[in-house]
């Protein structure tokens, strides 16, 4: 971490190639941050906004972003949003080094100690944005088919969303299914990993998201995924190849989907195979890092 004011004396420090320091902004407040090092500050810099919001934007935001040198946006629909298309489209990419699929997925899954063979789970804030009553919803539904399969919500529940959460336990109590759908609270960072690795399937069903890193690390740990059609997660699956994409706050099709990927287990692990091998080819942080690197010195010119 540095301050602002480290900021403005170094970019007030020439580099010693002459070339144009970057300000790569992604919120903002640091859009005006750039704004004032330049006007006010007179610092040599290129200013950068990397958009991923999927929003009609106010005036001020607006007039803000034309300001800046160039923009980039994270998905082809969050460019749809810009008053003026972006000079590149660049996705956010994922750790593949982390989010590592077991060598054994039962084996992991069981020593988690979530009870089952197979797991599936949402991961994320608990609220109702998140669609987490979709998902325990449609296990109310299609669990009791699968004795073998059991699952977890895995996040923090704000104080705000606790009777949400308390309601789905009863709804979970109610279906007798209270010993195979745990709710697992906040875990620390290092837990993550692990569990995505552990899990067959991976449920993201937001209403809304800006990209949505959740779906890539699933896909990265070899979880077959069902998303709603929500961030990019439509331009980042392949449908039936890696899973399926169903529309927002659609119970009806979230249990449809997720008893279709649960009745063909060898699909389902060739859809996590098939997963991980898209996000080697093009959801990789590295694939990321390049082409903004890449963007970056085409500024120089």
């Amino acid at each position: 971490y540095i301050s602002f004011w480290d900021v403005v004396k170094l970019c007030q420090k020439p580099l010693s190639n002459g070339k144009w320091r970057i300000f790569h902004a992604r919120r903002v407040d640091e859009m005006i941050q750039a704004l004032i090092l330049r006007y006010i500050f007179r610092c040599k810099i290129k200013m950068v906004f990397s958009s991923a919001a999927q929003r009609k934007r106010s005036g001020s935001t607006v007039w803000i972003t034309r300001k800046m040198d160039a923009v980039v946006a994270v998905s082809q629909r969050s460019a749809g949003f810009l008053d003026v298309g972006p000079d590149i489209v660049i996705p956010h990419g994922v750790q593949s080094g982390i989010y590592v699929p077991a060598e054994d997925k039962a084996a992991a899954w069981q020593a988690l100690g979530y009870g089952g063979n197979v797991g599936i789970g949402i991961l994320g804030r608990v609220r109702k944005q998140k669609g987490v009553h979709h998902f325990v919803r449609a296990c109310i539904r299609v669990l009791p088919q699968h004795p073998d399969v059991n699952a977890v919500v895995v996040g923090a529940i704000g104080s705000s969303h606790q009777d949400f959460v308390d309601g789905l336990k009863q709804e979970i109590a109610d279906a007798g299914l209270a010993e195979r759908i745990t709710f697992t609270g906040e875990l620390p960072f290092e837990r993550i990993p692990p569990i995505f690795s552990a899990l067959s399937a991976v449920c993201a069903l937001s209403d809304n998201e800006g990209f949505g890193l959740t779906v890539p690390e699933a896909m990265s740990a070899e979880a077959a995924v069902l998303a709603t059609d929500a961030g990019a997660w439509k331009e980042i699956i392949r449908e039936g190849q890696d899973g399926y994409v169903v529309p927002v706050n659609d119970t009806d099709a979230v249990a449809d989907r997720l008893a279709l990927m649960l009745a063909d287990r060898e699909k389902l692990t060739a859809m996590g195979k098939a997963g991980r091998e898209r996000v080697l080819a093009d959801y990789s942080i590295e694939r990321e890092a390049r082409q903004l690197l890449d963007f970056f010195d085409s500024l120089q010119a």
